[in-house]
């Protein structure tokens, strides 16, 4: 038996999920994803990497603004699913949307409920310094991120492991954890746990504000600020350049040795001091050029122990 399943996702967290449901024979008679964006130099309309997916599958790919109107809800039962997939879609689903398949709604999540409900689970649990996460199948309610949970998995956080690092580790083991729910939903043989309500956190959204990195802070709060933006938004410093300042990301980092007034050089190595020890810049990319190892950095911008990072 196969099902037959509207899948809702937009960024490559999602695509693996895509790609396994189709690989198991299950019907996709519908990708939902957000609206094409512009990217790049030309600033031309880029499709979301689940669009991009499901075209080559040749599936059928609608990008609605809302799903709340009666015409949303009509074309969603056209479809005639038995089941739905969500992953990170980015869109809220009403409960007539909700209750519109018969096996239900299901969310693959990524983060260990309800720690980190919202939008940037993997973000905030290497930002504050979480030593495990993991993957969550859940069935879907109007709540954001309250249902019960149909399954689970956990990973350590190891403790230079990047956010990058680990949505590469929880994508494809969260794939996995969605098709075994789906074959256990069509078995019969799913079973749904509650939440707990206690150890409730959220995950905003990533604002712009909280990226510049404050060297003031403890070295384990640089680190885990630097980690948990890395590769994308970007922590980030300013670094005098002549008469120019230039804005690098820092994109790896690791304890350094020593300590001195924060944002200072203590060596020719990119250790920099915080508010209390050190890190040590072992990845960063500077404005408009290609992420670099700190060596090659170097090797293009004389930086002196005793310098100050704004």
């Amino acid at each position: 038996m196969t099902l037959r399943v509207v899948f809702m996702g937009t960024p490559d967290f999602a695509v693996p999920t895509l790609v396994e449901i189709v690989g198991a024979g299950h019907e996709v008679a519908a990708v939902y994803t957000r609206a094409p964006k512009p990217a790049g130099r030309g600033m031309d309309l880029q499709d979301t990497p689940v669009a991009r997916e499901a075209k080559r599958f040749g599936i059928p790919v609608l990008t609605p603004k809302s799903l709340r109107s009666e015409e949303a809800l009509a074309v969603f039962l056209s479809h005639r699913a038995d089941v739905a997939v969500v992953v990170a879609y980015g869109l809220i689903l009403p409960k007539a949307v909700l209750e519109a398949v018969p096996l239900g709604c299901f969310n693959l999540h990524a983060s260990l409920l309800p720690r980190w409900r919202g939008a940037a689970p993997i973000n905030r649990a290497v930002m504050a310094g979480d030593t495990e996460s993991g993957v969550m199948v859940m069935s879907m309610e109007e709540g954001l991120d309250t249902g019960p949970i149909a399954m689970a998995e956990r990973v350590p956080i190891g403790p230079d492991m990047t956010a990058g690092d680990l949505h590469d580790r929880l994508a494809p083991l969260g794939a996995d954890l969605m098709l075994r729910a789906l074959a256990a939903l069509e078995r019969d043989t799913l079973t749904l746990t509650p939440q707990s309500e206690t150890g409730v956190t959220y995950a905003a959204k990533i604002e712009k504000s909280e990226t510049r990195i404050d060297w003031k802070r403890p070295w384990q709060d640089v680190h885990n600020h630097i980690r948990g933006l890395s590769p994308f938004p970007g922590a980030w410093f300013e670094l005098g350049d002549g008469s120019a300042v230039v804005r690098v990301k820092a994109l790896r980092t690791t304890r350094g040795e020593g300590s001195g007034a924060p944002g200072t050089l203590l060596d020719d190595r990119l250790t920099v001091a915080c508010g209390s020890g050190s890190v040590r810049i072992l990845e960063l990319q500077r404005a408009g050029r290609q992420p670099m190892k700190a060596e090659e950095f170097l090797r293009g911008n004389r930086l002196a122990r005793g310098e100050r990072l704004a």
